[in-house]
């Protein structure tokens, strides 16, 4: 074990953890910060989507060592009330079904946004990666053009 510190949402934590820990158990079981994901453990369904650096970055295949000096966002670090641009268009296009994919695709949105003001369908197409179980594909596109348009 070794001890690391990690920058999330702006503040420097701490952890103890083995070379090859995932970025995703360190966020969930050691910080507490519960709104990522696992989803598939292997990098493919975005499930564990958190923002290092600017860019998106699957947390389940993200040993927390290599993020060690990185900037990590987190579902959790957009807002404290979900009242952040791309929350608030997810709420208002009623993105989710399930739900259990929406924090990994609001992450990846926000990146997505972060890098292209007014992303087309095809920028999103290519981007957003994500898998949703539900198929809630359209919304998605949808909440991303209305997050684009109402950002604050």
């Amino acid at each position: 074990m070794m001890r690391i510190e990690l920058k999330i949402n702006g503040s420097t934590m701490p952890a103890e953890v083995d070379d090859d820990t995932p970025l995703l158990w360190v966020l969930r079981d050691t910080l507490k910060l519960k709104g990522t994901k696992y989803g598939c453990g292997i990098g493919q369904c975005g499930a564990c989507t958190v923002i290092v650096d600017g860019q998106t970055a699957r947390s389940c295949s993200l040993a927390a060592t290599a993020a060690v000096g990185l900037e990590v966002t987190t579902i959790e670090g957009l807002s404290a009330n979900g009242d952040q641009f791309v929350q608030k268009a997810w709420q208002d296009i009623r993105v989710p079904q399930c739900g259990y994919c929406q924090s990994g695709m609001i992450m990846a949105a926000t990146a997505l946004l972060g890098k292209k003001l007014f992303p087309t369908d095809e920028d999103i197409d290519r981007e957003i990666t994500n898998i949703c179980r539900c198929g809630t594909y359209d919304r998605i596109r949808a909440a991303i053009h209305a997050a684009a348009n109402g950002r604050t």
